[in-house]
C-alpha cells in the first residue's frame, strides 16, 4: 500500500532559508528534498532527505543550497492524526551586497564616440514612477550634487514599456546604469528572465546594472528571480541614499 503524505512545493529557494515547520497532534516524519529525492520518495526507493521524525513544533531546517526544494510530512510507522504548514522565513537580503562597487569593474561602460559630449550621461536610472519621489529624485539630486550628468526622467518605467530597450538606450548613453527593484518595479509584469539577462551579459557574466533593492525582502527578490539576490547591490534598508550616491560617485569620477 502506498505511504500517504503531504507535500509542499516550496519553488526555487535559496541556500541558507530556513524552513519552518508546524505540527499539530501527532509527531511524524519530516523531509526536506529536491527533486529528484522526492521522486524516488514516491516510488518508495532509497533517497537523501534533512529531516526525521519531529515530536516538537516549530521545527526548523535550513536549506542546504540553491534549487527546487519540497517538504513532505507522514505518519508512516506511527500512529495518530497529524495536520502541518510549512513557511519559508524571511530575511533581510544577504550583505554580500556591501562588497565594494570596485569588485564589479563592469558597472563602468565605455561610450560610443559617435555621441557627442552633450549627449553623454554619466548616470542613468532606470525605476518604476511610484518610487520617483522616496528614492529616485533623491538619488539623481545627490548625483548632481557631486558633479556627475543625470538621466533618469526618460526612464521611468510603467506597464507596456519595453525594459530592455530603454536599459539598452540607457547604456548606450551612460557610463554607469542603475536599476531600482522594489514590489511596484516587479508588478510591471517584467519576468526574471529578462531582467536578469539585463543586469549581467549572458555570454560573459559580467554584471553592468547595479540593483537598488527598495521596500523589498529577500523572500519576494528570490522568488522573482533567485539568481538575482547574488547580484552585487545596494539596499535603501541598509544603505543610505546618500551613502549610495556617494560610493558611485567615487567609483565613476575614480574611473
Amino acid at each position: 500500500m502506498p505511504l500517504k503524505f503531504q507535500q509542499w512545493d516550496l519553488g526555487q529557494r535559496h541556500g541558507g532559508e530556513l524552513v519552518e515547520v508546524q505540527l499539530k497532534g501527532s509527531a511524524a516524519n519530516v523531509r526536506l528534498m529536491d527533486s529528484a529525492n522526492l521522486q524516488k520518495f514516491r516510488r518508495g526507493q532509497q533517497h537523501r532527505y534533512y529531516g526525521g521524525l519531529v515530536r516538537r513544533s516549530p521545527w526548523r531546517v535550513k536549506i542546504p543550497h540553491s534549487g527546487h526544494w519540497y517538504v513532505t510530512v507522514d505518519l508512516g510507522g506511527l500512529k495518530g492524526r497529524v495536520s502541518a504548514s510549512v513557511s519559508v522565513l524571511p530575511g533581510a537580503l544577504p550583505q554580500a551586497k556591501n562588497l565594494p562597487l570596485s569588485s564589479a569593474p563592469s558597472l563602468i561602460h565605455q561610450v560610443d564616440d559617435a555621441f557627442s559630449d552633450d549627449e553623454v550621461y554619466d548616470v542613468f536610472i532606470s525605476h518604476a514612477s511610484e518610487d520617483k519621489e522616496e528614492v529616485v529624485r533623491p538619488l539623481a539630486n545627490a548625483l548632481r550634487e557631486a558633479g556627475l550628468r543625470v538621466w533618469y526622467d526618460e526612464f521611468e518605467l510603467h506597464i507596456g514599456d519595453s525594459l530592455r530597450r530603454k536599459i539598452d538606450q540607457g547604456l548606450a548613453k551612460s557610463r554607469f546604469g542603475i536599476v531600482v527593484i522594489s514590489p511596484a518595479f516587479i508588478r510591471k509584469g517584467w519576468t526574471n528572465y529578462e531582467l536578469d539577462g539585463i543586469i549581467t551579459r549572458a555570454v560573459i557574466g559580467d554584471q553592468i546594472l547595479l540593483p537598488i533593492w527598495h521596500h523589498i525582502s529577500k523572500k519576494e527578490v528570490i522568488e522573482f528571480s533567485p539568481s538575482l539576490a547574488d547580484k552585487l547591490a545596494r539596499n535603501t534598508a541598509t544603505d543610505t541614499v546618500e551613502d549610495i550616491a556617494s560610493e558611485i560617485s567615487q567609483m565613476i569620477l575614480g574611473a
